[in-house]
């Protein structure tokens, strides 16, 4: 025994709690009762003997407690990963917006037409408009724009603006089902509902960046409030109404497709609908299960309902209507929307147009391209004079843009700086008002493939 108790005060040392916790406290009991236990068996020492097997039964059951979890232990962490998250929110992609910056916040605005969910991050800064986004039909701001917006370059751009989310009447996450007979608004009455929001936020004016529909209906905001837009990028914009031949194949394709299958015909090319990509597959079930189905066949009617936007190229047509801000127009290579965005440019101003056509980017270049799509609206926005606000990588080791990008770049600060050096060096940032002046000096539109 005296050789037992030998090896078993080796084992354990001074391992032991501190009294004052209450694992301590429970791990004296159970051992002095185990340990009365054992002396009444006969199978205990005296002296030394007995305090070793005490300090045994101890080890042995701090053993216990360590691989059932240490129950009684708790170890908070220090610093959580995410400030106010849990865990758990990580693994629902309904609150992964929230759960990579937690300055988000919803709020649901009364308009003319009706409630209209909004996101929102920061506050106005000084003279600096607001970046408002409009997502497609079949999305929410969420799947058109997360992966845009949560993009690192893109990051870096956001942080100096204020941004705001719209999203469509009844299509964000967890939205209710409207009631029986609920009349969604028109697509001008979208673009109405649009000036109570800048109106509740204090907006001074807004650069909007809208997909398809939501592109549609930041158009027709501008035409009707030209003083509270000061910039568009419009991706996938088709400026024409339905005539009664779309009409009837809209109908037909409803009957003999799924809401989902119709919609990812608006979204995506052909070739990426055949292919039946990994992307294609994941929008068909994110727009299946996220968005209500009733308000978005609402939505769907009511876009291809839409009428003509009704602009013309200045001098085309006497008292030819245009937008009247700098506009930027990107379309990806053979999506369905291609033919509608050449046409939308062919009716732009060219003086103020800049046409960026994609390569290999699919039906969403936000998604597919954010790269890319991310440098070309760091020019877009040193054209409009923001250049100072933004950090420019190739300065600090970071990528440099492909050459295509850098003729961009060249092409739209050209004209509106005089520090534009021959081999592409950064210019000096221009005030709005020097920009408005070269506006009127050199053709902007350009296509660019990158």
């Amino acid at each position: 025994m005296k050789v037992l108790g030998h090896k078993i005060e080796l084992l354990t040392g001074t391992a032991a709690l501190p009294a004052s916790t209450p694992a301590a406290s429970e791990l004296e009991r159970a051992t002095g009762t185990m340990a009365e236990a054992w002396d009444g068996s006969g199978l205990s020492g005296t002296g030394s003997c007995c305090n070793n097997t005490r300090k045994a039964l101890q080890w042995l059951l701090l053993h216990d407690m360590t691989m059932a979890g240490l129950q009684e232990l708790r170890f908070p962490e220090e610093k959580p990963l995410l400030r106010g998250q849990d865990v758990t929110e990580l693994e629902n992609p309904d609150t992964f917006l929230s759960a990579v910056d937690t300055d988000w916040k919803e709020h649901d605005i009364e308009t003319p037409y009706g409630l209209l969910h909004v996101v929102i991050r920061g506050s106005p800064k000084g003279n600096r408009p607001a970046i408002l986004t409009y997502h497609d039909v079949g999305l929410n701001h969420k799947l058109c724009f997360n992966t845009f917006f949560n993009f690192e370059d893109m990051q870096e751009i956001t942080k100096h603006f204020v941004v705001c989310h719209v999203d469509a009447p009844g299509q964000q996450v967890g939205a209710s089902q409207f009631p029986q007979g609920y009349q969604f608004p028109s697509m001008e009455q979208l673009a109405a509902m649009l000036p109570s929001v800048v109106q509740h936020f204090g907006f001074k004016y807004v650069i909007g960046i809208g997909v398809g529909a939501g592109a549609y209906v930041l158009a027709k905001f501008a035409l009707i409030f030209p003083d509270l837009v000061e910039g568009l990028v419009l991706m996938n914009i088709d400026p024409n109404g339905k005539g009664w031949i779309d009409w009837a194949a809209t109908k037909l394709s409803g009957l003999t497709s799924t809401l989902p299958d119709t919609v990812l015909s608006h979204l995506f090319s052909q070739e990426e609908l055949v292919n039946n990509t990994e992307l294609v597959q994941s929008y068909r079930q994110q727009i299946g299960n996220v968005v209500n189905q009733a308000n978005l066949q609402l939505f769907w009617n009511m876009y291809n309902s839409r009428r003509d936007l009704d602009i013309n190229r200045p001098g085309t047509v006497p008292n030819a209507k245009t937008l009247r801000c700098p506009v930027m127009l990107v379309v990806g290579d053979n999506a369905p929307a291609e033919d509608g965005v050449v046409e939308c440019n062919s009716k732009l101003d060219p003086t103020s147009t800049t046409f960026l056509k994609m390569a290999d980017s699919g039906g969403l270049p936000q998604v597919t391209q954010p790269g890319k799509l991310t440098e070309a609206f760091k020019y877009f926005l040193q054209g409009m004079g923001y250049i100072a606000y933004l950090k420019d990588r190739r300065l600090s080791g970071g990528a440099v843009p492909s050459a295509s990008m850098t003729r961009l770049a060249r092409s739209r600060t050209a004209s509106l700086t005089s520090a534009s050096s021959v081999d592409g060096g950064r210019p000096q940032p221009c005030t709005h008002s020097e920009s408005s002046e070269g506006l009127g000096q050199v053709n902007h539109t350009m296509e660019v493939s990158c």
